[in-house]
């Protein structure tokens, strides 16, 4: 990368108007993809309390599989950085090294919120998922594996926790959700929501960071193309998931409902 087309942030992280002009069309074209997680029904209903038992188990052992490959995602991308290539591979080695651990607390703390959700270890681990469950995974890792290290960090650190972030900031905007656990369980059932709610709120944006100085201020129309498509298709990918589960719900078919709460008290 020449020297005219490097990249160093000088403004805030988390505004957009820090980065190039290209990065900020790239998010703006990726975030409607995003809206529709983030504002997706199956979260409104979760925040709200009246998600059915039966899609919230489904959702919880559905997900399992990207939230423990989550690391090996990470590992998958810190094997393409080489020590002192560049300050986009520096800042990358740093990035992963720190969070691979802590997405390995994360899994501990999916594994406690499904356990406080009447789910035992046995279907969590062992569950037999529809292939619609598995597109995300599978995704995740195909682009962690063959794509560039700034396209797979987009897929993954930037469009999945970004997203992420942001549904678990929504339903934690209410308390209905953390009220229907027992007293003696919240803490640990609320673990993995709170921490993405309010902590993980600058991983996505260190993640855009590392990627746009990765690629510099001036990318080719394929390079942008490649991170846009890489980003937007995480997204659809989780649209997918949750509209699947949606669909499989009783509401689909016409069965009275019971809420999360009568599944979690």
């Amino acid at each position: 990368m020449n020297k005219e087309n490097t990249f160093v942030r000088s403004g805030p992280l988390m505004d957009i108007s820090s980065y190039p002009k290209w990065t900020q069309e790239v998010v703006e074209h990726c975030n409607e993809y995003k809206r529709q997680v983030v504002e997706h029904k199956l979260f409104a209903q979760m925040r709200d309390g009246t998600l059915h038992r039966d899609i919230h188990k489904a959702f919880l052992i559905g997900g399992w599989p990207v939230i423990e490959q989550f690391p090996q995602y990470m590992a998958r991308n810190l094997l393409k950085v080489r020590y002192g290539e560049n300050r986009g591979h520096d800042m990358a080695r740093r990035y992963l090294i720190r969070n691979i651990r802590v997405e390995q607390n994360h899994a501990d703390h999916w594994v406690n919120w499904s356990l406080a959700s009447d789910i035992n270890l046995n279907e969590l681990l062992n569950n037999h998922s529809a292939l619609e469950t598995l597109n995300l995974s599978h995704w995740c890792g195909q682009v962690c594996e063959k794509n560039s290290l700034e396209v797979a960090m987009a897929a993954t650190n930037y469009a999945i926790e970004g997203a992420t972030g942001e549904w678990c900031a929504l339903v934690c905007s209410r308390d209905i959700y953390e009220q229907q656990f027992p007293k003696e369980k919240r803490a640990k059932a609320m673990k993995w929501l709170a921490l993405h709610a309010h902590y993980d709120d600058e991983h996505p944006w260190e993640a855009l960071d590392i990627i746009v100085t990765l690629v510099g201020t001036n990318p080719s129309n394929k390079q942008t193309a490649e991170l846009s498509h890489a980003i937007c298709q995480s997204h659809r990918y989780m649209k997918l998931l949750l509209d699947h589960y949606m669909s499989r719900g009783p509401q689909a078919t016409g069965q009275s409902t019971r809420s999360t709460e009568s599944a979690l008290a």
